[in-house]
C-alpha cells in the first residue's frame, strides 16, 4: 500500500513539471491585431516580439530544468512551485510572433 503512495506521488510531481517551450502551443492570436500597422512597424513589432519570446522561452527552458532536477533529488518541481513556469507566456508570445509573421506576409512585406 505504501508503495502506491509513493508512485502516485511521483507521478503527481512529474505531472506539475514546466514543460520545454518547444513543447508549448502558440496561443491563437488574429492577425488582424496587427493589420493597421506599416511594413515597417510590423518588422519592429516582430523583433520586439521574437526578443521577447526569446528570452520567455529561456526563463521557460531553466525552468523546467530546475522543475526535473527538484523532482529528481527532492520529488517536488521546484522552480513550477514558486512561479517559476512561463508556459502561459510563451504561448501568447508565440501567438504574437505567429500573427505578426503572418500579417507581413499578407501585406506583401519584405
Amino acid at each position: 500500500m505504501k508503495i502506491r503512495y509513493v508512485v502516485l506521488a511521483a507521478a503527481l510531481a512529474v505531472s506539475a513539471c514546466a514543460k520545454r517551450p518547444d513543447a508549448i502551443v502558440p496561443v491563437d492570436i488574429p492577425m488582424a491585431a496587427y493589420s493597421n500597422q506599416s511594413c515597417h512597424g510590423l518588422a519592429q513589432e516582430l523583433a520586439r516580439e521574437q526578443s521577447t519570446l526569446a528570452s520567455l522561452s529561456k526563463q521557460q527552458h531553466d525552468a523546467a530544468t530546475g522543475d526535473a532536477m527538484g523532482v529528481f533529488l527532492i520529488g517536488v518541481p521546484m522552480s513550477s512551485t514558486f512561479g517559476g513556469d512561463k508556459e502561459g507566456q510563451v504561448a501568447v508570445s508565440k501567438g504574437k510572433v505567429t500573427a505578426i509573421e503572418s500579417s507581413l506576409k499578407a501585406k506583401g512585406c519584405k
